[in-house]
């Protein structure tokens, strides 16, 4: 996702990042989506308590780079390579279902504009069907 935009007059607009509230609106995600893994019997083993916080870290970095945010996540971790660093664990099509669940929860409690909600879900449910590793159970 690029930063910004210019459109004829060359203005440049906002990133999306920026249109849906920046930090806040990612941090506000994030959190809600990861009370729910926690208590989530498939998701939690794969997020050790004691890294909860870096995990929130790590996604949230992630969501907000792609988005147009900050570039900290790329600076401190490289190339997000999303695919080999989830490649430990077996995400299979029950995972990708719990997490889009819980996912869904969050997105639709940052009360998005329609525009901004399906772009977000068209990316999320994307991420979440590359992911899969196993169709093992």
């Amino acid at each position: 996702m690029s930063d910004a935009v210019s459109d004829d007059s060359g203005e440049v607009a906002p990133s999306f990042y920026e249109q849906v509230g920046g930090h806040a609106t990612f941090d506000t995600l994030v959190r809600r989506f990861y009370q729910g893994v926690t208590s989530d019997p498939v998701l939690s083993p794969m997020y050790p308590p004691e890294d909860i916080e870096g995990a929130i870290w790590r996604l949230r970095s992630f969501l907000e780079q792609y988005w147009g945010g900050p570039t900290t996540y790329s600076e401190q971790r490289g190339h997000p390579r999303l695919r080999m660093r989830h490649q430990p664990f077996k995400v299979n099509p029950e995972a990708k279902r719990r997490w889009l669940a819980h996912m869904e929860v969050a997105v639709d409690e940052l009360e998005l504009s329609p525009l901004h909600r399906a772009t977000l879900w068209d990316y999320l449910e994307r991420a979440a069907l590359s992911m899969v590793n196993t169709f093992e159970d």
